[in-house]
């Protein structure tokens, strides 16, 4: 993925026990998969599996559905960017408005600064 995309690892370092408690769960082809969620912005996320991903097809569509303490879940539509041993970049295809108020909702509420996460809407709000 974009290394503009992820935040730098100063900024990663205090999301990781936030992140510890989020359920996240990938799915492609009514297939399910549990993963780890490492790093997440507006534009994509990074994840974790178990195993060394085995999916050939790069260019198959995949949703992400987050879980979060106390609120409902927050799902993205995803692209894979790139596949290194167990970790997955995806990239962020769709969000809806809802998922995407939460999911700015959640972060600025466990981030010291927000400006990352602010520059990533009103990129966002010019796009859409």
């Amino acid at each position: 993925m974009d290394p503009k995309i992820m935040m730098p690892d100063k900024d990663r370092q205090q999301f990781h026990a936030i992140f510890d408690q989020a359920i996240a769960l990938i799915n492609h082809e009514d297939i399910e998969y549990s993963c780890k969620l490492i790093d997440i912005s507006l534009h994509g996320c990074l994840l974790s599996f178990k195993d060394t991903w085995e999916q050939h097809n790069l260019e198959a569509p995949y949703a992400l559905t987050l879980l979060l303490s106390d609120t409902t879940p927050i799902v993205m539509n995803l692209s894979i960017s790139h596949v290194l041993g167990n970790e997955v970049s995806f990239k962020c295809e769709h969000i809806d408005t809802d998922d995407t108020l939460a999911l700015s909702h959640f972060v600025n509420l466990n981030s010291a600064n927000s400006a990352l996460l602010d520059r990533e809407l009103i990129e966002l709000t010019h796009i859409n």
